[in-house]
Order: C-alpha cells, then structure tokens, then sequence
C-alpha cells in the first residue's frame, strides 16, 4: 500500500474508532438511551457493591454473584485512580481507555512483513456492534492483557506467559492463550507469574477463591446453547421456571441439571480435542498461537453454561489478532463472530424480553446467535487442525536403499 493510502486508511479507522466510542460512552452514561434494560445497573450497583467490601481488605465472601479470579479485584477498584468522577462514570472512562490500548496494540501488531490491519478493522467494527454492554463490563480490560499476550508471543515468550497468567488471574479464560505456545520460558513466566500473584492475593486479602465454589453452582442460562432445550420444552408443558439466579437469568427446573452436566460434558469432551491437537501438530507458523487461542475460546464459550453478551469481547479480540497475520486463514471464523455480534446485541439488551419469554423472536435470535457461533466454532476447528497436522500424504518418509544399492552392499 502506498505511504499516502496508508496513511488515509489509517484515518478513516482512527475516526470511525473515535465515532463510534463517542457513541457507546455517551449510551453508558445515559445521554443517549440505548433499547432494552439498562446495562450499567452492573457496574453501578453490583460492581461499586464490590468495590465497598474490597476497599476493606477482603473479598465479598458472602455474595454468590462474585465468580471471578482474585485479580479481578483490581478491575473493580480500577475506579479509584480517577478520584474526581464518580464510581460508574470513572469505569466508563476506563473501559474506553482499554479498548484504546487494544486498538493499538493491534495497529503495532500490523507492523512488518506478513501483518495486516485486518485486526484492527475486526476490533473497531464488533465493539460497537455489541452495544454499550462492552463499556459496562470489565471485559474490554481482560481482553486488552490477551491481546498483549498474545501478540508477545511471536517475539517476547516470557511477557507472553505473564501476561496470560495475570490475564487468568482477572477471568480464567485467557488460560487458553498458552495453547500453541511451544517455548518453555513462556510456561514458566505465567506460572511463575500465575503463584506469585495468586499467593499474593491468598496471603493479603481472605476470600480470595471463594468464587470456585459459586462457579460450581451455576445453571443454565437463558443465552446459552443448552437453553435451546427448555426454550422450546416450555411450550410443551415444561414445569420449570426463568429466575435471576447466581447473578444471571437461569433456568430451574426439571432436567436443568442433566443439560447443565451435558455443557461440562462437551467442554471436556473439546478440552480433549484441544489436547489431542496439540499432541499432532507439527507444523507451527507465527500465528498459530492466536489461531489456536480463538479456536479454544470459541470452544468453551459455546460450550459454556452461560454465554453473555460480553463474551463475544473476548471473541472479537482473539480472533482480531489472528487477522493481523496475513496467512491466518481465521477469516471465515472471525466473519461468523462479527456477524454474530449484531444478533447478540439484538437478544441483549434490545429484546431480551422476547429471549426470556422464550417466544418466537427470542428463540430464533438465540438459535441464529448459538448457530453462527457452533458454525465458527467448527470451522475453525476445521482450520486449525487442517494447517497444522499434517496427512499421512505429507509425512516425510526416509526412502530406504534400492535394489540395485542392497545388492552392491551385500556382495
């Protein structure tokens, strides 16, 4: 590309970024009213709840709606760095602030031979098609410190694992970043990172792994793939109920447990695959670690008991940093996802009446949501073992010596 276009692309990308965050800022600090339920209640009644039990030096042992890591502590007393806005407000900014860190993060990975603003372009675009939702959750934060890990990965092994290990540290999931991740002092630096930090947390502040336990016992969830079964089981004569349960609108009923254990059933059953991957690949190129992560991701994610809205961020994430790589053939996945985004938006906030209610509306924008996501989920799957594990047509074999070579030998 030309320096001159370059540099309009850049521009045209930088402003829309910048229309478009206006946009979302302005809908979380209610200037704007986006459809559907409020979206902030989260941060500026359950998160600033939080931030009253951490600040006294403990986590909130008793609230079965506190799930996360104890680094994500640090995500709720964010706010306090901005002393001079108020709790919800000072979030926002911060949220905004780490979508921008994202966006160049991805800019600087579209540096050099090989990249692309691809990635860039994924980001910018699925944020706000998600809506406000983004800005309302501490998601867009988690998934700054993924796609800084993963972007290291190429070059800076050890930044890598501990930025992945501080990133499972805040919500688990960027565990899965480490993957394809094949040298060793990338897996030392996140666990070494991963016990310092965990241990740290332990000795400071009591409660810090309180949430395993409320993990543990969490249904289905209303967005999920399993909760296909019971929207539709309530129009036969199903018994069971929609109530606001650990924290989220879950199912509870008859038969809730048996698809509750069927989803761990397949997120086992994928961890296995992912295993079994890993064990056959052979073939490793740049951007296999970013291609490997979004696989995963999107693995447990649809095969999770809950699938909210803010899920979709880590989804967006991962799969821009596969598109900074040239040859990453996540392109087909990645467009599932950001088609999926509008859909998501659509099922939350904007009718999610229709969702609970479980009516025609509802069920089909889940069915749609959870196909195009199962779709890219397989495809990508498809993708990553087909570039990576070779055939048995392309396993280099030792030719062994001719004839005519054997007979000189043996006489």
């Amino acid at each position: 590309m030309e320096p001159t276009a370059a540099r309009g692309s850049l521009a045209g990308l930088l402003g829309i970024w910048g229309v478009t965050r206006a946009a979302l800022l302005l809908c979380v600090l209610k200037v704007l009213v986006f459809p559907g339920p409020d979206v902030t209640s989260d941060v500026s009644v359950i998160y600033r709840g939080w931030y009253d039990v951490l600040v006294t030096g403990t986590f909130p042992q008793d609230d079965v709606t506190w799930q996360y890591p104890p680094a994500a502590a640090l995500a709720v007393l964010s706010p306090a760095v901005l002393p001079f806005l108020e709790y919800a407000t000072a979030f926002f900014v911060l949220a905004l602030a780490a979508d921008a860190v994202t966006l160049a993060l991805l800019l600087r990975g579209a540096r050099g031979a090989g990249r692309s603003r691809r990635g860039a372009w994924m980001w910018v675009a699925g944020v706000p098609l998600l809506g406000p939702t983004v800005y309302a959750r501490y998601d867009v934060m988690v998934t700054a410190v993924a796609v800084a890990g993963l972007l290291a990965a190429v070059r800076h092994p050890r930044l890598a694992g501990a930025l992945t290990a501080f990133g499972a540290l805040l919500k688990v999931w960027p565990a899965l970043l480490l993957l394809a991740v094949r040298r060793r002092s990338a897996w030392v630096s996140a666990a070494v990172t991963g016990v310092a930090v965990a241990g740290l947390f332990a000795v400071l502040m009591p409660g810090a792994f309180a949430f395993l336990g409320f993990q543990r016992d969490r249904g289905t969830e209303v967005e999920s793939l399993g909760s296909l079964v019971f929207h539709v089981a309530r129009h036969h004569g199903w018994e069971g109920k929609v109530l606001l349960n650990y924290g989220s609108v879950e199912f509870l009923g008859p038969y809730v447990s048996w698809v509750s254990t069927g989803a761990l059933f397949l997120t086992g059953a994928a961890l296995a695959w992912l295993v079994l991957w890993r064990l056959m690949a052979t073939r490793f190129a740049p951007h296999t670690a970013a291609d490997a992560a979004f696989t995963a991701v999107l693995l447990f994610t649809v095969t999770s008991r809950v699938i909210s809205p803010q899920y979709l961020v880590w989804l967006v994430g991962t799969a821009a940093v596969c598109l900074c790589f040239r040859e990453s053939r996540m392109g087909r996945p990645a467009a599932l996802v950001l088609v999926a985004c509008p859909v998501t938006t659509l099922g939350f906030p904007v009718w999610f009446g229709h969702v609970v209610a479980s009516d025609a509306l509802g069920v089909t924008l889940l069915a749609v949501r959870n196909g195009l996501l199962v779709t890219a989920s397989l495809l990508a799957a498809r993708t990553l073992w087909c570039t990576t594990v070779p055939t048995r047509r392309q396993i280099p074999t030792t030719p062994g010596p001719s004839w005519a070579e054997r007979t000189t030998v043996s006489s």
